[in-house]
């Protein structure tokens, strides 16, 4: 009787030590899932990070804000020869300061003024004060791109700016031959408006290869940087 006494008391005594045993597993077992669950979720996000997509044909896809300093040449080269040419393709439906507004976001602050002052506000621009004055840019070439820093190209650029109204119907050309400066940028600059037009979408697309141009310079100018 004794002996079994003693035995229910040490299997009482001890039950409770393997309660707070178990729970305590518990508990840690629990912490442990949890870290191991936040590790694969920080190692998800590494291993699987959303990029920039380049096409073959020079388009270019924007699926996430991660820094990355490459672009593919004729990426580069669409981006200057679109952007350009929304740039200085005007009409009555899309008179050259709702474009320059649209289409600037495509530049850097230093080189806007710069480039408003000498295309938008300049004689180009005074041709369009004609009425059923139009703009139409044709690219002749375009450079390859030359890389002169880390994420930084430029290119060479000739065209013709084509003026056209009533009283002249026929045009006038007026050269544009300029050296592009173009870096690359992390993060898609232009947003779209609730109800975008046609070249709202156009601007989009463009700023999705994550460019913009930081200088514009003329053809022959040795210092442009």
């Amino acid at each position: 009787m004794q002996l079994l006494k003693q035995e229910n008391k040490k299997k009482s005594s001890i039950l409770p030590l393997f309660a707070v045993v178990a729970f305590g597993l518990n508990i840690f077992t629990l912490l442990i899932l949890m870290f191991h669950g936040s590790m694969l979720q920080q190692l998800s996000k590494q291993l699987t990070p959303r990029s920039l997509v380049q096409l073959a044909d020079g388009r270019a896809i924007t699926v996430d804000p991660t820094q990355n300093l490459e672009r593919y040449p004729e990426t580069i080269r669409r981006f200057v020869g679109e952007t350009m040419t929304l740039m200085l393709t005007w009409s009555q439906e899309q008179p050259p300061e709702t474009i320059w507004e649209i289409s600037s976001e495509l530049l850097t602050n230093d080189v806007k003024q710069k480039f408003q002052s000498e295309i938008i506000n300049g004689n180009t621009a005074n041709q369009f004060e004609n009425r059923g004055a139009e703009s139409v840019f044709v690219i002749q070439r375009i450079s390859q791109p030359v890389k002169i820093d880390e994420g930084k190209w430029k290119v060479e650029l000739q065209g013709n700016q084509l003026i056209f109204s009533n009283s002249d119907r026929l045009g006038r050309a007026i050269a544009f031959n300029k050296q592009i400066l173009i870096q690359a940028i992390d993060n898609q600059k232009i947003t779209l408006p609730d109800l975008p037009l046609s070249w709202h979408l156009a601007a989009y697309r463009l700023g999705e290869a994550r460019l913009e141009i930081y200088n514009i310079c003329d053809i022959k100018d040795n210092n442009c940087s």
